[in-house]
């Protein structure tokens, strides 16, 4: 069986977008108690703005919070963004939260104020968003439109929320980052639709 869900019945893959995301949070969790326990030696993973440096944190900052209350914001969006994006296949997954992940990172890098430390899941949590938000409309699948409309029902007031910049202590920056990149993996990674065979009668 593919890891991009060819072949797959919905229930296994509903099995494994459940698996993948339960293990990414327990991750984040793990992590913060690691970070917490060496007295936040893992804040250091963090993105310090146009500090050559700092790049390579890019993508661990995705994995790194600055204390529990900050996982714990994270936690439920993370677990079903991430889950009902995976039902598309793990792979494809994979790929759009590298290509979130990696994007976010840099322009938090580039554009976010100097001496700052910017870390947490939420750059790519607003992207899974806004990938979510748009993808049915790109592929023009009616399933996935539904879907869009109903976390945008849910989701989208605490999204425009997070995109203000009057908010201290939070970088709007990666979650308008994160937002964008998320809509241009729907366009990235949208799914062909399958030709149809032509009949005569």
């Amino acid at each position: 069986m593919s890891g991009t869900g060819l072949g797959w019945s919905q229930g296994d893959r509903a099995k494994a977008a459940a698996k993948l995301m339960v293990g990414w949070v327990a991750l984040l969790w793990l992590l913060e108690v690691v970070d917490v326990v060496s007295g936040h030696a893992l804040d250091s993973l963090g993105i310090i703005p146009r500090e050559p440096s700092e790049l390579i944190d890019i993508v661990p900052a995705a994995f790194i919070h600055f204390g529990f209350a900050h996982v714990a914001a994270n936690t439920v969006p993370l677990l079903v963004f991430g889950f009902l994006a995976a039902l598309g296949g793990i792979r494809r997954f994979v790929a759009i939260s590298a290509l979130i992940i990696v994007a976010d990172g840099l322009g938090v890098w580039l554009i976010s104020p100097a001496h700052t430390n910017t870390a947490g899941a939420s750059g790519l949590i607003f992207g899974l968003f806004g990938f979510l938000l748009v993808s049915g409309f790109v592929e023009r699948r009616a399933v996935g439109i539904v879907v869009g409309l109903l976390i945008g029902a849910v989701w989208g007031t605490s999204i425009l929320l997070g995109l203000a910049p009057t908010q201290s202590g939070v970088s709007w920056q990666a979650h308008l980052i994160g937002l964008a990149a998320g809509v241009g993996a729907a366009f990235v990674f949208r799914r062909r639709p399958t030709p149809r065979t032509a009949l005569t009668s």
